[in-house]
């Protein structure tokens, strides 16, 4: 065999054992007895420590340098881009250091938990420090010379610079506040009446999931604490949850979870346990999952849709009609959780989280004066003061996870999802009809063609602006932004 062929092989079976990785964590978190957690840990760090001694394996390397680049052809240049990157950034950090780091983020996991539920503060930042100070350093070994944040980016968002996000999240910031401070003035619309059954809500779940064209042949709809997607190829499957007081939290977190899941049941099979055959970046991912979500499972046409099968399986649900549902599914609220924020509000949530971190991982900012910057921050841009922890510094488990660098992609997804909306209302007649009746395959089959197939053949931006016809931009997510919530508020 060949230099190429052998390196494939070995790839496609390290791509193989972390969908195993992946899906003991998927039963971790569905359907794991609760006593076999100490086994699962032996388990999945037994499954990592050999991932890891592949990831870094030095025949990788030999292998890289014996590949001739001019006899390839696009998309073994593609799967060779990906395996490099990633092959230079694991033998980058010293094999210690990643041991110090793991063990450090378990604890520090633990102590996050118990100081949101007691809205102890003080408790969690010794643990919050030295994942910051392990983050730096590992992100300065990767940065090699260069800026430590965007090398802890660069895990999540290949090529992106913090300096071009700060640009962009900067002119999103001041038309948000004035969005939010328009509609917040305003008469809210009706909310929902309470009491929906867990049953109502499952079924429904999977007919939106069906609806937008999830293929349960290759993947399941279960329940969770927490939402989420996990798989690639012929194996991808999500969670949702219920709450008996907000149907809405569980029929939008399974759409939202469904534009995940089905950019990766949707990557060309050619692709299959190799690089190109998951999701290029968290930011292109999550410009699938918001897409899904809100321009069009909240948009006045599908809502529609969705009305009706609501009262057809709960009867009498709050409200008498599908305009005041419609107004009720976008309904803009007071808040401090991002994760229950409406779209007016979330990118702000985010924004926040961006420019605190940043200052952490470049010193400008104490772990000790987090919460202050956190609290004085949030009354900037909210209007009101944050009141208690659990609902500020401590309400996300990003940072105890040592996840810096990955708060930025979820507006990065939202300004890619602005973009290929803006691209595929010009592209895609009558969609509004289509979504109306519940077929969303106008709008999934153009983000299918025109964007998932590719898988990591392309880079991020690449991807993003080959669909969309332009360079990414904030500009049609607030233009989106302001028009709908603009004519929902009767704003002038």
């Amino acid at each position: 065999m060949s230099a190429y062929e052998q390196l494939m092989q070995f790839q496609h079976d390290t791509e193989a054992l972390g969908q195993v990785a992946g899906r003991l964590s998927w039963d971790q978190e569905t359907m794991m007895p609760r006593g076999a957690a100490d086994q699962r840990e032996e388990e999945v760090s037994a499954l990592e420590h050999v991932l890891h001694e592949r990831r870094t394996d030095p025949r990788v390397g030999e292998w890289l340098s014996a590949i001739g680049d001019d006899a390839l052809d696009p998309v073994q240049t593609a799967q060779l881009r990906h395996i490099r990157r990633r092959y230079e950034r694991a033998t980058r950090v010293p094999s210690a250091l990643a041991a110090r780091i793991a063990r450090t983020i378990s604890r520090s996991q633990v102590a996050w938990v118990e100081a949101r539920a007691e809205n102890d503060v003080p408790a969690f930042l010794p643990k919050l420090q030295e994942i910051v100070t392990l983050r730096r350093e590992e992100g300065a070994a990767m940065a090699d010379g260069g800026d430590v944040y965007d090398a802890l980016l660069d895990d999540y968002e290949p090529g992106a610079k913090a300096a071009d996000l700060e640009a962009m999240f900067g002119a999103l910031r001041p038309r948000l506040v004035a969005l939010r401070e328009a509609v917040l003035s305003k008469p809210m619309p009706p909310q929902l009446r309470d009491g929906f059954d867990e049953a109502g809500q499952m079924k429904l779940a999977r007919l939106v999931a069906k609806s937008f064209g999830y293929d349960l042949k290759r993947g399941r709809v279960d329940k969770a604490v927490h939402p989420f997607s996990s798989g690639s190829g012929d194996d991808v499957r999500i969670t949702t949850r219920t709450m008996p007081h907000d149907p809405f939290n569980c029929l939008y977190s399974t759409i939202h979870e469904v534009g995940h899941a089905s950019y990766e049941q949707n990557i060309d099979g050619a692709y299959r346990l190799t690089p190109l055959g998951r999701g290029v970046s968290m930011g292109v991912h999550e410009s699938q999952s918001r897409i899904y979500e809100n321009q069009l499972g909240r948009s006045r046409a599908f809502t529609g849709w969705l009305f009706a099968r609501m009262t057809e399986t709960f009867g009498d649900i709050g409200v008498p009609d599908a305009d005041a549902f419609y107004g009720a599914a976008n309904r803009v609220h007071k808040g401090y959780i991002r994760t229950e924020a409406d779209e007016v509000q979330y990118n702000l949530h985010v924004l926040l989280r961006f420019d605190l971190e940043r200052a952490l991982v470049a010193g400008s900012l104490d772990v000790a004066d987090l919460e202050e910057a956190w609290n004085s921050r949030f009354e900037a841009d909210f209007g009101y003061p944050v009141d208690k922890p659990a609902n500020g510094v401590l309400q996300d488990v990003h940072w105890a996870a040592g996840l810096f660098g990955y708060f930025p992609t979820y507006t990065l997804g939202n300004v890619y999802a602005g973009c290929l909306h803006e691209a595929m209302r010009r592209d895609v007649t009558g969609l509004d009809a289509h979504l109306a009746e519940g077929d969303t395959s106008p709008a999934t089959g153009w983000l299918r063609d025109n964007l998932q197939q590719f898988g990591g053949l392309y880079r991020p931006r690449e991807v993003i602006e080959k669909a969309s016809g332009q360079p990414p931009s904030e500009g049609p997510l607030l233009d989106y932004l302001e028009a709908k919530f603009g004519a929902l508020y009767g704003l002038g």
